[in-house]
């Protein structure tokens, strides 16, 4: 449905962020930076840690350092943008804009998910199937899914980036959010958004029910691997091969459950926007400092990189 005689189509929109007083205001825009600069560091440092170490060439760090790549993608799409908002009290962003910042943020996040049950399903080989571990997850078939993921996750979010660029906005120009996410955009046009609600509902499906149910179910399995394994020692050893992937997928489902539990319209812009911000500003930290803190491997390659520049 085109815009009608009486509508103007809008060629901006304003992005309000987070209202606040002059005080907290630079509080706030301190410690989004600081955040933003410890995703950043923490993120590259575990890329560079998994390329130039060769104890880490392995598909579970190699899966790794793509998550990282997603967390980076999402935190440099969305918070630069936010730190001005944050400064200036809002700012203008074409519709041509929000679609391209809608696009990285929704392919990373897609992404990340489809490798977060890359990773499960690693974990379970690693496990359930350890003599066949090299076989199985040999490097042709680990870029293949590393591959896929982010085949997978580009083309469905471009498909809905091309039907949210065929939308007309007429409604308002004001968004009551830091960041061009798909509700704000798609409750502002005037056009008939049922085809791209439709596709977002079908993949939403995929990304919030089937993928958590193969995670659920490679740990069922795991856990009843480590179950049979007789010695505490050998049990201890199993499960922590598996405890850093399996927080960070609480981490990163958690925070959808909390978006996607309760519906839009009972949660308020101020609760909708805090849930966004764990979603993309402290997930992206975490994920780091879950793998670096829990991980001996990791930790070991790290000061050995520390000690290779001080010398």
């Amino acid at each position: 449905m085109f815009p009608k005689p009486n509508q103007t189509a809008i060629p901006e929109f304003f992005l309000s962020g987070f209202q606040l007083l002059h005080r907290p205001k630079i509080i706030f825009f301190s410690a989004l930076l600081v955040v933003y600069m410890m995703t950043l560091t923490g993120n590259l440092l575990i890329i560079t840690v998994v390329l130039v170490t060769r104890l880490l060439h392995s598909p579970m760090y190699f899966f790794l350092s793509h998550l990282s790549l997603c967390d980076i993608i999402v935190t440099t799409t969305i918070i630069p943008n936010f730190l001005y908002i944050t400064l200036k009290n809002g700012c203008h962003m074409t519709v041509s804009q929000c679609t391209v910042q809608f696009n990285f943020f929704a392919v990373s996040t897609t992404t990340e998910s489809l490798l977060l049950t890359v990773m499960s399903y690693d974990r379970y080989v690693a496990v359930c199937k350890p003599l066949h571990y090299i076989t199985i997850m040999n490097f042709p078939f680990c870029l293949g899914l590393v591959v896929l993921s982010w085949a997978w996750g580009t083309c469905i979010i471009m498909i809905i980036t091309i039907l949210l660029n065929k939308l007309h906005y007429c409604y308002s120009t004001h968004i009551d959010h830091f960041f061009c996410d798909f509700a704000p955009l798609v409750q502002l046009s005037c056009s008939d958004t049922t085809v791209v609600r439709t596709v977002v509902f079908t993949t939403a499906i995929a990304e919030s029910v089937i993928e958590p149910v193969l995670i659920i179910s490679t740990y069922v399995c795991i856990f009843l691997a480590i179950h049979r394994i007789s010695s505490t020692t050998g049990r201890q050893k199993a499960f922590s091969t598996c405890s850093s992937h399996l927080a960070a997928v609480c981490s990163f489902y958690g925070t959808l459950i909390a978006i996607y539990a309760v519906p839009t319209g009972e949660r308020s812009s101020g609760m909708n926007k805090i849930v966004s911000l764990m979603y993309t500003v402290v997930t992206p930290l975490l994920n780091p400092m879950i793998y670096s803190l829990r991980n001996r491997e990791i930790k070991t390659a790290f000061l050995k990189l520390l000690k290779m520049k001080s010398c």
